[in-house]
Formats: C-alpha cells, structure tokens, sequence
C-alpha cells in the first residue's frame, strides 16, 4: 500500500530524535559511550522491587531490569514487554501481514491521539461510528478536520451505510463541502463499543473490510474491550483479517490489568508505527518503566496461557455484573426506555422514550438532583445532535444498589416525559 497519501504534512515533517536515534547502539557489545545524557543511576534512592498478588504470592523483579526501567530507555518500549506482546498477537489474531511492527505506549489514549494527528491533514475528514468514545471525539475535534458519522445499529457500523457515504461523495459529506477529499481513514471500536456496548458482527466485520478495500480506507480499531467478549469465542478483529496492511489496531491494559499503569500497545503496518515513534521522541520520548515492568513482571509469570485465563476470568466477572444489570433495567425502565443487552464490555446504552428528545439537561440537572448520575448521550455524538440517549455502566456500581439507581433515574424520566407532553 501507498502510505505516503494517508499521511498529514505534519506526520511527514517529524524526524527521528537524533539521541533516541542512538540509544539501541548503548545495548551493542563492548560499546562505550560518551552520548548518554541520562542521570547516573547510581544516584537513584530505588533499590530493588517486588509487589504481592491478590492470590498471594510475591513478584520480586531482576535487579538488572529494574535498574534498566529506571532509566531512559528505547521509545518503542521495554524490549521484553514488547516482544511478549508481539507474540500474543500472534497467537491471538495471526494476523496475515506477518511483517507487522508494534510499540507500547502510556494507555491506548496516548497512541490513539498520535495515530490521529498523523492522518488528521488540514481539510480533510474522517470516518467515525455514531455514537463514538468521547474520550477521542474530544480530541478529534480539535484538530483541522471534519467528522462524518456512520450509523450503528445492535450489529455494530452499519457496513451499508459506510459505503454509500464513501460512493456518493462529495454528496454525501455532512459539511455539504463539494471540495473535501473522500474519507480515507475510519475510526471504530468494534468490540463493546463505548457508549453502545455493541459489538460489530463478524459478517459485519468482514463487509466493513471490503468495503474500505474498495475505497482504500484505513481502519483504526480502536479494540480495548476486546477480552471482554462474553460469548465462549471471541469474534475475530480486523488485524486477524487485513490481508492488506490497512489496520492500525489499538489494545490496552487498563481493562484487564489495571487502568493506572497506563499501558496500551498498537499494532500495524512498520511504516505507520515508525511514524507514531517519531511523535513519542518528540513528545513524552518514552512509555514509563515501572509500570512496564509490574506487567512484564506478572505476564512473564503467567505466560500467554495464563493470561488467557485471566481474561477470561475478568470477561466472567462483567458477564455476571451485566446480567444482574439486565434484571434490573427491565424491572425499573420497561416502558420508560429501550436498550440492548450487550455482548461485551461494561456499558448500556438507552434511549429514552416519552416524547424526550435531550438527555443532557435531564441528565445534568434533574438526573443530578435526584443522586443518579449517567452520561448524557451528546458527549459521545461526532456532530454535537441532540440526542434522547444515555450511557450507563455497570462496571462498579454495587449489584444490591442497581436497582436503586436506575429507580431514581425512571423516576426522573416520568417526570421529564409528564412534562414534555
């Protein structure tokens, strides 16, 4: 593929860091260097670390890795977390471009935003699902292109509706403008998606991919809930389907480990990942040690079967919490809202009925009033468009207090539909 046209002139004009360039020569043999410009770890108080498991055993880490994470180190992340991570995408999705590359980044947020500006050309416009994360539509918005939503439905990215828009531009550009270049990048989170919690079928899938091989679209799969899947197989991504090096795909830690160590990884095409490097070198240079290290750590120990099982376990521990959930949507919302009973993930997402168009003041105002707090559905619309939509989570909320939320929101949607009729 021509990656070249993909490429905004922002991504283009980075260069590789002329020191980080340098840095995986200081691990050659019998080198002696006189460029280093990092702290003298000598002079670091940290000695050695360990962490206990909640099944309680002690994780005690290499003194030589843990001197190593306190330092400066290479941008596209611990090399032994790395390949570890390569090797479980093997494993998991053997995808068929084998000449794929990956780094490691600080959360999957961190290589979303990098991946964006790098595609993100002045006057031009992207593909996004609605609704999308708001978490990236924050960002999106505030670079110098324009949205074009695709609609979604209980099957995930309606695979239809993407290539009609794609077929019938510049008609079909929501901007009404008659000059834009055709979309060439697609941002979707197939699995769980926030705030849906829908999954895309694997028929839809397979479509959506042919479809942005017609148009040569670019697909960034944005894919953090993808263990949390809680049928007994995991439909497969779109990096187990690219035959043709078209996927940018996004995993990330915060799900299944732990969310504040922030690690996430992508995994792509050399050429695009090289140009992800390139900002990390300019920016925050490196992902942080010590985080890395307490997941090498505990993944090294288990290995990729042990972490497969885990990942099971944390998809059953959401699977038993959503369906305690759907119990109780249908006890206290029945009538007032519609909703599907998602597939993965940790989120619901209702459409209220009564005649209310905008969740956002109900939400905001008379929702807060009443201690039920959700998220009103505009933050998560790549137009801004009012919307009778609501996000709701079943990740943390105590089992025996949802039933008494979701009370005091049915009781807020009365009392807003009463009023709008």
């Amino acid at each position: 593929m021509n990656y070249q046209k993909f490429l905004s002139a922002c991504s283009k004009a980075r260069t590789p860091s002329a020191i980080r360039a340098l840095m995986p020569y200081l691990k050659q043999k019998d080198m002696l260097s006189l460029g280093a410009g990092q702290p003298n770890p000598e002079t670091f108080p940290y000695a050695s670390m360990s962490m206990t498991l909640k099944s309680g055993e002690t994780l005690t880490f290499d003194s030589e890795l843990f001197k190593r994470c306190l330092s400066y180190d290479l941008t596209t992340g611990l090399p032994q977390l790395n390949d570890w991570l390569r090797e479980l995408q093997v494993k998991e999705h053997a995808p068929p471009c084998k000449e794929f590359d990956l780094a490691i980044g600080s959360g999957s947020q961190d290589l979303l935003t990098k991946a964006i500006e790098m595609f993100a050309e002045p006057g031009t416009a992207m593909l996004v699902e609605e609704p999308t994360y708001t978490g990236v539509l924050s960002f999106l918005k505030s670079q110098p292109v324009d949205l074009v939503p695709v609609d979604t439905d209980a099957k995930g990215i309606d695979p239809e509706k993407l290539d009609h828009i794609l077929t019938h531009w510049p008609e079909s550009n929501p901007t009404g403008k008659k000059d834009q270049p055709r979309p060439q990048v697609l941002y979707t989170i197939p699995v769980g998606g926030n705030p849906t919690g829908v999954s895309s079928t694997l028929e839809r899938k397979k479509r959506t991919y042919e479809v942005c091989q017609k148009h040569d679209v670019m697909i960034i799969e944005d894919d953090p809930y993808y263990y949390l899947q809680f049928n007994t197989s995991r439909t497969p991504s779109y990096f187990s389907m690219d035959v043709d090096g078209r996927v940018l795909r996004m995993d990330s830690m915060s799900k299944i480990l732990s969310s504040g160590i922030r690690i996430g990884w992508v995994s792509g095409p050399k050429v695009l990942i090289e140009r992800i490097n390139m900002h990390t070198m300019s920016t925050n240079l490196q992902p942080a040690g010590i985080p890395q290290l307490m997941a090498y750590g505990l993944l090294d120990k288990w290995g990729h079967d042990g972490f497969l099982r885990h990942v099971d376990e944390v998809a059953n521990f959401y699977r038993e919490r959503r369906d305690v959930f759907a119990k109780a949507l249908e006890r206290n919302l029945k009538g007032l809202a519609e909703w599907v009973v998602p597939d993965s993930g940790m989120f619901v997402w209702i459409r209220l009925l009564g005649g209310i168009t905008d969740s956002n003041e109900l939400i905001l105002q008379k929702a807060v009033k009443n201690n039920v707090l959700a998220v009103p559905g505009v933050a998560f619309m790549p137009l801004n468009n009012k919307t009778p939509c609501v996000r709701v989570s079943y990740s943390c909320i105590e089992t025996d207090q949802m039933d008494e939320a979701l009370r005091r929101l049915a009781t807020v949607i009365r009392e807003e539909a009463k009023s709008s009729n």
